[in-house]
């Protein structure tokens, strides 16, 4: 692994060498990649990104994709019915306020989407302006918390995935007064909008709420290494893997 380039003195005579004795040579952005599922945002520059494989995803994938996200919405919403309507009616009950709560996102190709979550805040939780969503919000009301643990309050969002504005598994879709505040300061930011965003998602299942810049660069990190390695296998392995959160809490929300 070598964590050099050729302004500090690179070995490049003895790299060849090895390179034709059939040795593996990575740069530190791929060391990286590989060892921690995620893409150094800010060590590497725009050319190892062009010149990097992968961040294109073909038509029969995306194909494959939709099809899988269409069967999939499709039967979820007819096994979650009793959970949607217990829902509906606690959240009635416990608060003021309607029971879903719509707000505008940033999807794929910076086009703006309005999703639909079940409402797990207070009605004037906003009030005074938007904010940073965190783990223990205490906007959030007592059902509230259960069914963001649990993720609950994602189920209507299987509307958009129908739609077609959302698919099961990408980026998160961010607000649009977060979006641009984030494209000026952490690089290739707007680049996690080229594919859809999705319920959940690499960034979900191995990073927690983010409440901060650092944290959006931090998912980021992870946006991009799914972008990179787009596949239905990926996909199905982050399926399993949010499962296997929501129902044992084993890694991170």
């Amino acid at each position: 692994m070598v964590a050099l380039d050729e302004k500090r003195g690179m070995p490049l005579h003895e790299l060849i060498q090895y390179k034709f004795l059939g040795i593996e040579i990575l740069g530190a952005a791929r060391f990286y990649e590989e060892l921690t599922g995620t893409i150094p945002v800010k060590r590497v520059n725009p050319s190892w990104l062009v010149f990097s494989e992968g961040f294109y995803v073909g038509r029969m994938t995306k194909a494959l994709k939709r099809a899988i996200d269409i069967a999939a919405a499709l039967t979820l919403l007819l096994i979650s019915l009793p959970v949607f309507a217990a829902s509906a009616l606690i959240i009635k009950l416990e608060s003021p306020g309607g029971i879903f709560y719509r707000q505008e996102r940033v999807g794929e190709n910076g086009k703006y989407i309005n999703i639909i979550k079940f409402r797990s805040m207070k009605a004037d939780a906003e009030k005074n302006g938007p904010v940073w969503a965190s783990t223990n919000d205490d906007r959030t009301t007592k059902f509230g918390r259960f069914i963001r643990k649990t993720r609950i309050d994602e189920l209507p969002q299987l509307l958009s995935v129908l739609k077609g504005d959302m698919s099961f598994v990408g980026p998160r879709p961010e607000r649009p007064v977060f979006v641009k505040e984030l494209e000026k300061k952490i690089p290739f930011y707007s680049n996690r909008h080229v594919v859809k965003p999705g319920i959940t998602g690499w960034a979900q299942i191995y990073y927690p709420y983010g409440a901060s810049v650092e944290d959006a660069l931090h998912k980021l990190e992870y946006d991009l290494y799914y972008i990179k390695n787009l596949s239905i296998a990926m996909d199905l392995m982050t399926i399993f893997k949010t499962i296997k959160v929501v129902l044992f809490h084993k890694g991170a929300r």
